[in-house]
């Protein structure tokens, strides 16, 4: 769901996207594709992460890590890799827990990075519903997005995607090991979603 309404979203503002799966033939990317505007088209994850000037990994948290390294290494030297997965652990059903290996010491993004030592790994969009993601407005009022990474203009790069989208004000954390804090937020989030009712919202931080 979030790659192919980020795929979607990308397409629409006239970029060319390659989303990738496990089959070349994958009869969900087809379905994508075929409802998608020009410049959409399907391979494998392999396919995909050659394809990519930036390349999105938004996958369940226990998969994302063994999908990136299946891919090899070599495959996204010197790209940009935007890290939009969270590592929950969904096995154990509602509310759904991080995964122990993955919190606190570090984060999904951290390991994604050392998996990709010569590739640019930036986090962000994974603290909004993706819906959000690509349409900010729908939070009905401004919210903050965070970004972590370790290569400046990687990060400088990925923000002008993330203003393409309508992000607005975006706050730089730091490096890759920020990550942490923005993974963590996501049992906040699920809370919240509880709460409220709904997923269209944002977190705003204020006294700036």
């Amino acid at each position: 769901m979030v790659g192919a309404t980020l795929g979607t979203k990308l397409a629409a503002l006239g970029h060319e996207v390659k989303i990738g799966s496990r089959e070349s033939d994958n009869a969900a990317g087809a379905a994508w594709v075929k409802s998608t505007s020009r410049g959409a088209s399907q391979g494998t994850f392999a396919d995909a992460a050659e394809f990519g000037e930036i390349v999105f990994v938004c996958m369940r948290g226990d998969v994302a890590l063994p999908v990136v390294k299946s891919v090899g290494a070599n495959k996204l030297k010197g790209k940009i890799v935007v890290d939009v997965s969270n590592p929950l652990d969904l096995s154990k059903g509602a509310p759904f827990p991080l995964l122990p290996d993955l919190v606190n010491t570090t984060s999904l993004g951290e390991e994604t990075q050392k998996v990709l030592p010569q590739s640019f790994v930036v986090k962000t969009l994974n603290t909004v519903n993706c819906e959000v993601m690509v349409n900010p407005a729908l939070a009905k009022g401004e919210s903050n997005l965070f970004i972590s990474g370790n290569d400046a203009a990687a990060k400088s790069r990925v923000i002008e995607v993330l203003r393409s989208f309508g992000w607005k004000d975006i706050i730089d954390l730091g490096d890759i090991t920020t990550a942490r804090g923005t993974e963590m937020l996501l049992p906040v989030w699920l809370s919240l979603w509880q709460v409220i009712g709904n997923p269209n919202f944002g977190f705003k931080i204020v006294g700036r």
